[in-house]
């Protein structure tokens, strides 16, 4: 038997399950018939669900089994899917596939399908490219990935050419350029499929998509080497690949080479002339516009508007403009959003008569300019010229309207400028424009003035707030309701939002309670803004009422509140009343930061309660945190505070385990503590634990160290220390030389300390005073007088000497002593003396 239908032939030995489908999709694709031509075909095809030896089916099969995947697992689902097991073919999968609602429930009836190979089943080319193409437009790349790693490596499916084609743009499609090069070789190597043309430019097309231009050049010299002849198609992405790279010579070499073969076409023109506006060349991107006009090519709408955007954006408002006229040639109508931007550019450069005169021509198109268009203009141009110009471009039927947008963006600007008392003086002129004894501006009484809407008082009460002008915003706000209805809730919120920033709590809860009897829903920021008042208050009680009523509301309060309340509680000795907050937000149903967690434990530190923020440290995971370094930093501090050094430790180990690095403070920490408690030794066992753990030490970690070697009378070691730290590129800072100098006047090293002395001024950073008392005392011990005469003369003229309450003024009236008895400097006290650089009563 044979069926035939327009030309159209089908024998019977066709008439089987594997190619009954191709051949009614191909007659399909090449002939554009419609479905109902075939009814007579599919009812030949059908079969009943109740004989298993039958392989056709009908539709009524693949929709039960869509039922059954659709409805909530049961054992009887699973009994009745066992009914279907036997008579599953690849098209009949494919069905259930494409008619199943989401990605989820296909792949779920995909896998299903897979593991029903004890009854014969196996999915072909076909149901792989159907679930593919299913996750390709469900953008599910996690799964699609799966899918391919799975087909290449552990189920062999043979493809054709074409299916294998359709593979590689369902993974394109996607970004999973990768994956499609790492399938078509894989598909080549175990003899899966044989490529053709068609899968290479497929491929190529995948991998310009993603940017893989490397990959690009390599395909193609495959495909040279195995002889094919490219094509139009094949080209293509080519040029995509090179555009997207910014590799310009060889996009335009293939370009090229596609233009003498005849293969140009408007996709390849648009595609460089994005690329070289891209590149900021608005020259040649133009200049290949005007290119494809003489070959009867011209661009699409979306890429004339990206385009002129583009040119714009560029600074070339006149290839803008150029490309704009163009565009109307054709027939295209300019968006508003065209108009913008090309308005926009001309205000940047200054050319009010073409701005203006580009705002006419929206006319003809019957674009209405919005008020973005209008504040534009009269921001760029804010001579009164400019705004007449626009009163008289206001059309007709518009008039009121249009009218009310372009004196919103006068307003606006007055706003912007900081003009507070001309938008003020505007806004009652709008207001009193419908009454006869409105006294008019100068300018404003030739003009057609319009009763404001609620945008005009919004704009004027915006500023207003913006400028500290709080009780005037609200009289305005007042008239609101009098002059144009209900307020809006953006302008309740910005009201309430200025009074709880000024602290003036009592009128915003007003203005919350009037929203309310006015029935307009306050928002998760009216909330936010009255609580976080409450914060800064440090009004526990009331920010935990507030609380509740936000979770009556669903809303969330905002993080910096709370972390300021428990902040501004701990600052002021009130750690325990934080922690009660805290534990009042859990209870409500809120889950505290981590920063207000932190807070609380620095705050119990700080009143010596080192043991409960220990604890609360502990309670973090079930309080459903895991702490962070910065947590445990604060924990090793207040332990470290209290000389608990080892239980310090113990937290660093604890922050390894957690999987957490430890940070150069954690370290820092317990280095500083280690060496003020004399145990230098284990300080330097964690500085190479650092090492280990690829924390690279900072300048205060070797300072630190230097100091604990030279509390340790161990100036050898802190020299080494020293070179270590330079040696390593970490530049000592002024504390740090400090520390070096002073430790080793402390050991008797003062001739060592004055030369660091001078390399510290010489990288022009100032000592302390101390600095020079301690090298003062140094050489006096070290009976080096006349070394101790230059530093002493050093300080003073430094202006350095000590106040009489100072510690260190005795040790200095000592050293005058000792130089004035001394003949060798008893002369220079003299000079000092007679300079007035001494004070008078060591004139005595």
């Amino acid at each position: 038997m044979k069926l035939k239908c327009k030309n159209l032939e089908i024998s019977d030995e066709l008439m089987n399950v594997g190619k009954q489908r191709s051949v009614l999709v191909m007659a399909l694709a090449t002939h554009k018939l419609k479905l109902s031509s075939f009814s007579s075909l599919f009812a030949k095809l059908s079969f009943s669900t109740t004989s298993n030896n039958n392989p056709l089916y009908d539709s009524s099969v693949a929709d039960n089994l869509v039922s059954v995947f659709t409805r909530q697992p049961s054992a009887a689902a699973a009994i009745e899917l066992n009914r279907f097991a036997p008579i599953l073919t690849p098209p009949l999968v494919e069905s259930v596939l494409t008619r199943l609602p989401t990605w989820k429930l296909a792949l779920s009836f995909f896998q299903w399908a897979s593991e029903q190979h004890h009854h014969g089943y196996r999915h072909n080319c076909y149901t792989y490219n159907t679930i593919a193409s299913i996750f390709s437009r469900s953008r599910q790349t996690a799964p699609l990935r799966t899918l391919v790693k799975h087909l290449a490596e552990s189920a062999p499916c043979s493809f054709t050419p074409g299916a294998l084609g359709f593979l590689i743009r369902c993974l394109g499609q996607v970004g999973l350029a990768r994956e499609a090069h790492h399938v078509f070789d894989e598909m080549r190597v175990k003899g899966l499929c044989v490529p053709n043309d068609y899968c290479y430019n497929c491929l190529l097309e995948a991998l310009s998509k993603s940017g893989e231009v490397d990959l690009v050049e390599a395909r193609l010299e495959e495909m040279k080497g195995f002889g094919w002849e490219f094509d139009k198609f094949t080209l293509t992405p080519v040029v995509q690949a090179y555009c997207k790279a910014r590799r310009f010579d060889q996009a335009l070499r293939i370009y090229n080479e596609m233009r003498e073969k005849g293969w140009v076409d408007a996709r390849v023109c648009a595609m460089l002339a994005l690329s070289f506006s891209k590149w900021g060349d608005v020259d040649k991107a133009f200049e290949l516009v005007e290119s494809m006009e003489g070959h009867g090519m011209r661009l699409n709408e979306k890429t004339f508007c990206v385009l002129i955007h583009g040119f714009v954006k560029e600074g070339r408002v006149d290839r803008a403009l150029q490309l704009f006229e163009k565009m109307c040639r054709v027939g295209f109508t300019p968006p508003v959003s065209l108009f913008d931007v090309l308005i926009g550019g001309l205000c940047k450069s200054n050319d009010a008569q073409r701005a203006l005169s580009l705002l006419s021509e929206m006319k003809k198109f019957g674009v209405a300019p919005d008020v973005g268009i209008f504040t534009k203009l009269i921001s760029a141009f804010p001579d009164r010229s400019v705004i007449a110009k626009l009163l008289e471009e206001v059309p007709e039927e518009k008039e009121e309207k249009t009218l009310v947008l372009i004196y919103n963006a006068v307003l606006t600007c007055y706003v912007n400028d900081g003009l507070m008392d001309e938008a003020c003086r505007l806004l009652q002129m709008m207001v009193q424009s419908k009454s006869s004894d409105v006294q008019m501006d100068d300018f404003f009484k030739d003009k057609k003035l319009v009763f404001p809407n609620a945008a005009s008082f919004s704009i004027v009460i915006d500023g207003l707030l913006t400028n500290g002008q709080l009780d005037l915003a609200l009289s305005l706000f007042n008239d609101i309701k009098q002059f144009v209805g209900r307020p809006s809730v953006l302008m309740y919120n910005n009201l309430i939002n200025g009074l709880c920033d000024s602290n003036r709590l009592e009128e915003s809860r007003e203005l919350l309670r009037e929203m309310k009897v006015l029935e307009i829903e306050p928002t998760h920021f009216t909330y936010n803004s009255i609580f976080g008042c409450l914060c800064k208050r440090k009004d526990v009680l009331g920010a935990i009422d507030m609380l509740k009523v936000m979770r009556a509301c669903g809303h969330e309060p905002w993080i910096k509140n709370s972390t300021l309340l428990v902040k501004e509680l701990c600052d002021h000795g009130r750690a325990v009343e934080a922690c009660g907050f805290l534990d009042s937000m859990v209870k409500l149903g809120f889950l505290p930061d981590i920063v207000s967690y932190s807070a609380a434990m620095g705050g119990l530190i700080k009143i010596q309660e080192v043991d409960r923020a220990l604890n609360l440290l502990r309670d973090l995971s079930s309080r459903g945190h895991c702490p962070d370094v910065v947590a445990f930093n604060i924990m090793m501090r207040g332990l470290c505070k209290v000389n608990r050094v080892a239980e310090a430790e113990k937290l660093l180990d604890e922050i390894v385990v957690k999987g957490l690095c430890p940070s150069v403070v954690s370290y820092n920490l317990l280095i500083d503590s280690w060496c003020k408690s004399g145990s230098v030794d284990r300080a330097m066992a964690l500085l190479s634990r650092m090492s280990g753990e690829d924390r690279e030490p900072n300048v205060f970690t070797y300072s630190t160290l230097v100091d604990g070697f030279c509390r340790e009378e161990r100036p050898d070691d802190a020299l080494l220390v020293w070179n270590e730290m330079e040696r390593k590129g970490c530049s000592p800072n002024r504390v740090a030389f400090m520390a070096l100098i002073y430790g080793l006047c402390k050991c008797n090293r003062p001739t060592a300390a004055l030369q660091y002395l001078r390399e510290m001024e010489h990288r022009e950073m100032k000592p302390d005073s101390f600095i020079y008392i301690a090298l003062l005392s140094a050489f006096l011990s070290d009976m080096n007088l006349a070394s101790a005469f230059e530093i002493f003369k050093e300080m003073v003229y430094s202006g350095f000497f000590p106040k009489s309450h100072d510690k260190s003024y005795p040790i200095v009236m000592d050293a005058i002593d000792k130089f004035s008895k001394d003949h060798r400097t008893s002369s220079g006290i003299q000079v000092l003396m007679e300079e007035g650089k001494l004070p008078t009563r060591c004139l005595q």
